[in-house]
């Protein structure tokens, strides 16, 4: 029979290494930041409607010298609240 110490100890390694992965992720999600226009095409809207988004504070956006960039989540957020307020009439 194998010593019952070194199972625990085997085990507990493991959950030492699962708690650090948990702490310190190695995988970073990168949010992808596309132009007005990017956003437009690809959701079928208007550039006027989301830089009206944008004027309103409904969707977040990062203004580098003259391009406006919004990052995906951001937008995603920001249309959500969009739709809700459209049935809240």
């Amino acid at each position: 029979m194998s010593n019952p110490f070194e199972i625990l100890e085997n085990r507990l390694s493991n959950i030492e290494a699962l708690l650090l992965d948990l702490k310190h992720p190695t995988t970073t999600t990168e949010n992808k930041r596309f132009s007005v226009k990017d956003i437009a095409k690809r959701n079928g809207l208007s550039e006027l409607s989301i830089r009206n988004y944008i004027k309103e504070g409904k969707i977040q956006a990062t203004r580098i010298g003259r391009r406006i960039l919004i990052d995906e989540s951001q937008f995603e957020k920001g249309l959500s609240e969009v739709k809700s307020l459209k049935y809240k009439r």
